[in-house]
């Protein structure tokens, strides 16, 4: 009996396994869609950067301990860094979506073209 259960522990189970992914084409108005939305994530992004940093800039560090005036600039930094980071990720992912929907909806007429005169 002790074996039986030794086996059942090492035995993979098929609940883990991954689900079949069911793969969607873009399509321009999707692309289009998502170009949208990025872009306004990016603007609120920059919003959000700018008040920071403005913020950060109107509130000097009060303190006479240069470790803590050392470790309050290098944490202003790094949020500073951090929302200009979120505002390029989103602005490149803009102008990809963007890209990719301009690439579809010119590659769209050339392959109907071609699929029509050669049938196959």
């Amino acid at each position: 009996m002790a074996d039986s259960s030794q086996t059942e522990a090492t035995t993979p189970s098929t609940s883990l396994s991954t689900p079949k992914s069911s793969s969607v084409n873009p399509t321009p108005i999707r692309c289009l869609g998502g170009s949208a939305i990025s872009a306004g994530l990016t603007f609120l992004m920059y919003l959000l950067t700018k008040a920071v940093a403005s913020t950060f800039a109107a509130t000097p560090i009060q303190t006479d301990s240069f470790v803590v005036y050392r470790i309050s600039t290098a944490v202003r930094t790094l949020v500073i860094g951090m929302t200009a980071l979120g505002v390029w990720v989103f602005g490149i992912a803009t102008l990809g979506l963007f890209g990719l929907a301009i690439q579809l909806i010119i590659q769209r007429p050339q392959n109907s073209s071609t699929s029509s005169e050669n049938p196959q």
